[in-house]
């Protein structure tokens, strides 16, 4: 059964953020017979920007999350079994995934009358990169009940407690919700005397739209040349170093010819030494035993 808070909480976490704070009050007052639940609901707290964004997306578009938290548990296996070719493949993706799902969460934000800034998009990409690199991350993310942006460090596991609405969400699922449906607006006759200035207003929210889509392509693709960069120059580094060493090896096969050309003579030299000191030790024993035979 589940949890009467995080039902509650789901659909509170759901809303606009400057409707947050008076439906959570008007839900304590509505439960205040349940005095624990009433304690527990005032307890919930407004989630930052970046977490309303985050906790938006995953219940806009689970889709792309889904594809995000995958993603991040194939490169948690692949760091588990050292595969580096695949490891550096998936983190090429992961790089290029977490910047196109901020955009994504950016243009949704968008879509419900809130500007996201670059500051606020950097924490957005560090909560999903957290996920991927994390499972608790990953299990807090798909809650959608974040209260306060993740960060991995690379050390330990991320500490997603504090980021929670309340302990309780970690491993709950937040259900999918549609935008609310416009109406369709009433047909007039006569012509609306703000019609170009409304015209001129779409315009301006179109360009400010479009011109930030590309500043976040912009941010991803200077990333992404940096990465090519500093790869390219540790290719030419250590191609350098395997040209050295290659060099080096056949320094050194030459010198071993050479060293064995002069070992084999070297061995004729002693060969013929050896035989001349035993002929010399022969004519020694014979001088000596002629010499001891006069002697007598």
């Amino acid at each position: 059964m589940t949890d009467p808070l995080l039902d509650l909480a789901d659909g509170l976490y759901a809303l606009p953020l400057g409707d947050f704070t008076p439906a959570r009050d008007a839900l304590v007052k509505e439960h205040k017979a349940d005095k624990e639940l009433a304690a527990r609901l005032k307890a919930l707290k407004k989630p930052s920007l970046a977490a309303w964004v985050v906790n938006l997306l995953v219940r806009r578009d689970a889709g792309q999350v889904e594809q995000v938290l995958e993603v991040g548990a194939a490169l948690r296996e692949a760091q588990t079994n050292l595969d580096g070719d695949e490891l550096r493949a998936l983190t090429r993706q992961r790089r290029q995934l977490t910047a196109a799902v901020t955009t994504r969460a950016r243009g949704l934000a968008r879509e419900e009358g809130v500007k996201v800034t670059p500051a606020v998009a950097d924490q957005v990409e560090a909560t999903l990169t957290a996920a991927m690199v994390d499972e608790g991350a990953a299990r807090a993310v798909r809650s959608g009940l974040l209260v306060a942006a993740l960060a991995a460090t690379g050390v330990g596991e991320v500490d997603v407690a504090p980021a929670l609405a309340a302990p309780e969400a970690l491993g709950f699922t937040a259900a999918a919700r549609e935008p609310e449906p416009v109406g369709r607006p009433e047909l007039h006759v006569v012509p609306d005397p703000e019609a170009d200035a409304k015209a001129r207003r779409a315009a301006q929210e179109r360009l400010e739209a479009a011109t930030s889509e590309h500043e976040a392509a912009s941010e991803a693709a200077a990333a992404a040349a940096t990465d090519v960069e500093q790869l390219q120059a540790r290719s030419l580094q250590l191609q350098a170093e395997v040209d050295e060493l290659r060099g080096r090896i056949a320094q050194l096969e030459a010198d071993l010819e050479e060293n064995d050309d002069e070992l084999s003579d070297a061995e004729d030299v002693r060969a013929e030494a050896d035989e001349s000191a035993a002929e010399t030790a022969q004519a020694v024993a014979a001088a000596e035993a002629e010499l001891a035979r006069l002697s007598r």
